[in-house]
């Protein structure tokens, strides 16, 4: 049978909006949110424990210049290995449900890093014991690149078409709300002594992850699938193998979906993990101060994401992409120039300002602008794909890549433009893919005839 159109999915998803349970949308979205909080909560930590104690513990033989890179290195194994999670977990998710994805998601990412805080070290086992987090790290990327793109379908596709902009910007809460839970968490134990941090309170974190998968189980097991891959199953229009239909198809909004990001990813792994690692080992600045930090700018994030995705609703997604990509540029340059005066409040002030508000101007908005790219039969898998393409080179590449560039010009300036021609690159990417997204709406709302179709596509462009 051929595809569903965009006309015909729109159609049959506004016929039956009356038909849900009042309040399904919030409640959906709510189960999203605690499921990618905790998914996050495990890729933050994760990420502490390679700027603080993992060189020790894991690369101990190594110069600190090889040790720090190999620790990044394991860390990139996870972003690696999130576009092969999301062609794996994107097939079934398209093919016989979200939500089932997300329970198996969640489970996969949890026990795995319960594992990771059970691992002997270096000291026990010798070289096992970083490949045995290597082999670990890549299971856990693998779970994480079904995991977004499901999450975010989840909301997006229970939304009211005039409220999915702010419904698909929940979910994108989760690496606010994981961080600041995964702060929290590595902010109480670097209280500890150093010896007892390094010995045996660096596990506290990564085993705490089982009691919130517990919690996100229970709360993901009491939802329903979406309603807009009810239809697609209700007619028998699913994809045989929804990525050879993305690639012959789609793959134009798979390339803009990954440049679109890919800037922005370098951005948050820049100042969620480079920095941190930077500002403690070059500035000496000390770690409880820039834990602090980027923990009050998490809590800055969330509510700044959400009024993202309220805004992506009423005004110009054209312009919200262009001006916040601008004003992150900017911020780049001005993280490192605020790091380098070693003032704690300078420091504060430009990570609540650039990573605080003007990356979630964009971030909050980009999720629904994603989905909206791709049809409902093969939206998991396109938009997935994308995505963490993106975030693979660009969260993963971009810790490396700014010690390589340290380390040999010497100048932190040279990470900064790294950075910003990423984001510029980003910037003329979510451009091209606005269009996309209005002229696909543009067909479902002059469809369904709805009296507000017209002011909701020009609002976007």
């Amino acid at each position: 049978m051929t595809p569903l159109t965009f006309q015909e999915i729109y159609v049959s998803v506004a016929n039956s909006q009356n038909q849900r349970p009042k309040g399904a949308a919030r409640k959906v979205a709510a189960a999203s949110l605690a499921g990618n909080t905790i998914e996050y909560y495990d890729f933050s930590i994760y990420g502490l424990a390679a700027a603080l104690v993992f060189p020790q513990l894991f690369f101990p033989d190594t110069n600190p210049f090889i040790a720090t890179l190999a620790t990044f290195a394991t860390l990139a194994v996870g972003y690696f290995s999130r576009p092969l999670g999301a062609v794996i977990f994107g097939h079934y998710g398209d093919r016989i449900g979200r939500k089932s994805i997300l329970v198996i998601t969640l489970l996969i990412m949890g026990g795995v890093t319960t594992l990771i805080g059970l691992l002997p070290t270096f000291e026990t086992i010798g070289i096992w014991a970083a490949i045995i987090l290597v082999v670990l790290r890549l299971a856990q990327g693998i779970a994480f690149g079904g995991e977004w793109g499901g999450a975010i379908l989840m909301a997006f596709e229970f939304a009211p078409p005039n409220r999915r902009g702010f419904y698909a910007a929940i979910p994108q809460l989760g690496p606010a709300a994981g961080s600041i839970l995964g702060n929290a968490a590595f902010l109480l134990v670097t209280l500890l002594p150093d010896e007892d941090m390094l010995a045996w309170g660096w596990r506290i974190p990564f085993l705490f992850s089982s009691v919130l998968v517990a919690v996100g189980l229970f709360i993901r097991l009491r939802i329903s699938e979406s309603p807009e891959f009810k239809v697609v199953k209700k007619e028998g229009h699913e994809v045989k193998v929804p990525l050879l239909e993305v690639l012959r198809k789609h793959l134009k909004s798979v390339v803009l979906v990954a440049l679109s990001h890919l800037g922005f990813g370098a951005f948050s792994i820049l100042v969620i993990v480079y920095l941190v690692n930077f500002s403690t080992k070059e500035a000496g600045i000390d770690p409880t101060i820039m834990l602090t930090i980027t923990l009050a700018t998490f809590i800055v994030q969330i509510p700044m994401i959400l009024l993202a995705g309220h805004l992506s609703d009423i005004v110009s997604r054209k312009k919200m992409m262009v001006i916040g990509s601008a004003l992150v540029i900017a911020a780049v340059f001005h993280l490192f120039w605020a790091v380098s005066t070693h003032n704690p409040w300078l420091i504060a002030v430009s990570y609540i300002v650039g990573f605080g508000c003007c990356y979630s101007l964009v971030y909050g908005a980009q999720a629904a602008l994603f989905a909206d790219s791709f049809p409902a039969e093969v939206r998991f898998t396109g938009m997935s794909l994308g995505y963490q393409i993106a975030t693979s080179l660009g969260s993963g590449l971009t810790p490396m890549v700014a010690a390589v560039l340290l380390q040999y010009t010497g100048s932190p300036y040279a990470i900064s433009i790294f950075v910003a021609a990423l984001l510029f690159i980003a910037m003329i990417s979510m451009t091209r893919l606005i269009a996309i997204a209005d002229l696909n709406r543009g067909k479902s709302s002059g469809a369904a005839g709805t009296s507000d179709a017209p002011s909701e596509v020009s609002a976007h462009r």
